[in-house]
């Protein structure tokens, strides 16, 4: 059978870019995933064990090729000693293991940071495609296809509608739960030939490579949670993690991720020097027109026009969801949208909610607060209260 992986490009573009800033900032530091199951699959992940150890050996069997590190070498962003950094990496398969705890399944990488964060989407789309292969294909796919040509005709009818001041645009987000990858390129394909105007790029760095589309994505909670080890105060860790990227990237990559302890405390952190340099945010938890509202009341209390930036929206979209918050927000703000599940792994049969997070950073564990319950995750009870007291987060 086909190995699921097919390139090392084929991850996440924040990916690449947390990567840089953190082989830059902090080369030294270790980190801890682990891999959770958010929902009841249909059935137990822990019978995908040998499968996904034989998908792991593969994993670590491959190097990027000169072509793909010429690919990335050419973004404005990535800088030539991350490059040359690339064509040496290969995953150790000493930093991950998977065991079994009955019906559950445990994965857990452990190493040096800038060797075990990659493993997570990697991780996350084999199991994924390993659990999906037990369901029948056929039915799967004649679903999926007529569902995304339903997509396509609610946008085209869309099109009908009065002009806003900023134009719809939403991106593809769904590399790690995706049903496989030929539907993956299917889906990509599709979209960046009937709807244009609106299809405007894909997080899967290898699709946008292979497709000439462009690649899309800044960072992900890993990053700001990594901060929470990294010797600041833990009440800085936010305007630390920021300034890092600032410094970094230097106007490249300008949207900033907001849940890592709650938009509220986030806003705190978010001064006028940040709101002037980063070009927008992201919502990834609780809901998004409150979210959003907050926002644009921070922009106004900074005397910011916020014409001039993007909210991006991410948090288990779909076009229907989409297009809503579009109409609500579209004559004040920019907009993007980045649709994962929903756009590829759409079929008759229920999707399983699966993650894999940074748990521990340098020895200490670390934490997310999201805006919504379900989304926080840490191994230490006492620490993430401790954190909440911090932050005034509510439990």
């Amino acid at each position: 059978m086909k190995p699921v992986v097919r390139s090392l490009l084929e991850t996440d573009l924040y990916k690449f870019t947390m990567w840089q800033a953190l082989l830059h900032s902090h080369p030294g530091a270790t980190g801890e995933y682990e891999f959770r199951c958010r929902n009841e699959p249909a059935y137990p992940l822990a019978e995908l064990k040998d499968d996904i150890e034989r998908e792991l050996d593969h994993l670590c069997s491959m190097m990027f090729t000169e072509h793909e590190v010429a690919y990335l070498r050419a973004l404005r962003f990535i800088k030539g000693d991350f490059a040359d950094f690339l064509t040496l990496f290969r995953f150790q398969r000493k930093f991950i293991e998977v065991t079994t705890d009955g019906p559950h399944l445990r994965i857990r990488a452990s190493g040096p940071l800038v060797h075990v964060m990659g493993y997570e989407i990697f991780v996350l789309y084999i199991v994924n495609e390993l659990y999906f292969r037990r369901f029948d294909q056929a039915v799967a796919m004649a679903e999926a296809r007529r569902r995304l040509r339903q997509k396509i005709d609610e946008l085209r009818a869309f099109g009908e509608e009065a002009p806003r001041a900023n134009p719809f645009e939403f991106f593809d987000f769904g590399v790690r739960r995706r049903f496989s990858g030929e539907w993956h390129d299917e889906v990509v394909q599709t979209l960046a030939r009937e709807l244009p105007v609106y299809f405007k790029g894909t997080s899967n760095v290898y699709l946008a490579y292979r497709f000439n589309l462009v690649p899309i994505g800044t960072m992900a909670h890993e990053y700001l949670q990594a901060h929470q080890a990294f010797g600041t105060r833990l009440v800085d860790f936010q305007s630390a993690a920021l300034e890092n990227w600032v410094q970094e990237y230097r106007g490249d990559l300008g949207t900033a991720l907001t849940d890592v302890v709650g938009m509220d405390a986030f806003l705190a952190d978010f001064d006028l020097y940040f709101a002037k340099l980063f070009d927008g945010l992201r919502h990834d938890s609780g809901d998004p027109v409150v979210w959003g509202e907050k926002a644009l009341a921070h922009y106004a209390r900074l005397r910011i026009n916020a014409r001039t930036k993007r909210l991006v929206f991410s948090d288990a979209l779909t076009i229907p969801k989409a297009l809503s918050l579009y109409r609500h927000f579209a004559d004040r703000v920019m907009t993007g949208f980045g649709i994962g599940t929903k756009l590829t792994n759409d079929t008759p049969f229920p999707s399983i909610n699966i993650v894999m997070k940074l748990v521990r950073c340098n020895g200490q564990p670390v934490a997310k607060l999201s805006d919504e319950p379900g989304k926080s995750q840490c191994t230490d009870v006492t620490y993430i209260a401790y954190l909440r007291q911090v932050f005034n987060h509510p439990l």
